[in-house]
């Protein structure tokens, strides 16, 4: 039977990106990435299975092993599986596990969210929603911004202070959510007994076998090597406990620049609303003219897979012009990052959304306020009771 289009689907370049990155999510919730063993979960048996479809109809060496296919994964770019990927899909540096620290990438995270199905995706915003949903019952904003910023600024809580704060009243209507976002810290992730936070993003290091440390945060890697922060005995407090990965990659990652352009749209004067309608998006910014401007800062690894999956920004609370904002990190590392997210936009986002790195938009910010500013009189003044 000729082989048609549909069936050879999997194993197409997108799909089967999403398929190993899947599998090694699965794999690394039950295992170490690096010391994995028999047997195969489904999902990377799978994955092994396609991978090694696809080889074969290109006429490449097959991985033979789901550890074969981990070495791919944390040794070669995608760009250098044989796959046909569109341009612009993956950059040449692009992999699925850290070469380093032997975890899962945040590309490997965004490859999992780019499919309608994404678990990733589906516990992240479960999670989010219930809080959501909670502080709205509660008609308490104020509640949300709260969790929001614990997110932000506290990944890493020992199990006593996380007791605390879900006694504060702006956590009442967040009852029992905090003990199922922040879980016992990866014994791994200890070095003598002592867990070591990052100095610059304030998530927990991981311990390299040069006795250096790996922060999983892009901005504090390009910023150089990482920097130690306060430590935790294991025992801490009742024990030390982290925020979940998909939490702390979608949400505290992006909200730490989120926090950052709050603070400089805050030092020129303005009074940007943070996540404002429960997180409808990420600012609100008012100029002193009256416009409104909606901002949603996104921090993806990817920008062909951030403008796949953008979306345009809900227009409650309404405002007059809605922006996509990179970070600083992301555009540096990657100089084309703005020109890719735009051509991956659908049409719907492209013309209702302005994407611009953030160096662009503090410019058009500025501008803005220039030209709100009064200007000096240039002409002939007429002297009072004269025409």
């Amino acid at each position: 039977m000729p082989t048609t289009d549909s069936a050879l689907a999997p194993h197409q370049g997108l799909t089967l990106l999403r398929t190993v990155a899947t599998a090694v999510l699965d794999l690394d919730a039950l295992s170490d990435l690096g010391a994995f063993t028999l047997p195969y979960p489904p999902e990377a048996q799978r994955a092994l299975d396609r991978t090694a479809l696809a080889c074969l109809l290109r006429g490449a060496d097959p991985p033979l092993s789901v550890s074969d296919l981990l070495v791919w994964c944390r040794r070669r770019p995608v760009t250098e599986w044989p796959l046909d990927l569109p341009e612009d899909l993956a950059g040449s540096e692009d992999r699925l596990i850290d070469e380093d620290a032997c975890v899962p990438t945040d590309l490997c995270y965004e490859w999992a969210v780019d499919r309608p199905d994404s678990a990733t995706e589906q516990i992240d915003r479960a999670l989010i929603g219930l809080a959501m949903d909670r502080c709205r019952l509660a008609n308490a904003p104020a509640s949300y911004v709260a969790f929001r910023r614990l997110l932000v600024e506290h990944p890493v809580l020992t199990r006593d202070k996380a007791g605390e704060i879900a006694l504060e009243p702006v956590f009442t209507p967040l009852d029992g959510l905090l003990e199922r976002i922040y879980l016992p810290a990866p014994v791994g992730w200890a070095r003598g007994g002592r867990f070591t936070s990052c100095r610059r993003c304030r998530t927990l290091l991981a311990p390299m076998r040069d006795d250096g440390w790996w922060c999983e945060n892009a901005r504090c890697r390009y910023r150089g090597d990482a920097l130690a922060g306060p430590a935790y005995d294991e025992a801490e407090g009742g024990g030390v406990l982290l925020l979940t990965r998909p939490l702390r990659l979608f949400v505290t990652a992006p909200g730490v620049a989120e926090l950052r352009l709050e603070r400089a749209l805050s030092r020129l004067g303005l009074a940007p609303e943070l996540w404002p309608n429960y997180d409808a998006y990420d600012l609100r910014v008012t100029l002193p003219d009256g416009r409104v401007w909606a901002v949603d800062v996104k921090d993806w690894a990817n920008p062909a897979l951030l403008g796949r999956n953008a979306t345009p920004l809900p227009i409650d609370p309404p405002y007059d012009q809605a922006f996509l904002v990179v970070p600083y990190h992301r555009t540096a590392l990657r100089h084309d990052y703005v020109a890719v997210v735009r051509r991956f936009l659908t049409t719907d986002v492209r013309t209702r959304t302005t994407v611009l790195s953030q160096r662009q938009f503090m410019a058009k910010v500025r501008a803005a306020l220039a030209d709100a500013q009064p200007r000096p009189f240039s002409g002939n003044r007429p002297e009072d009771g004269h025409a």
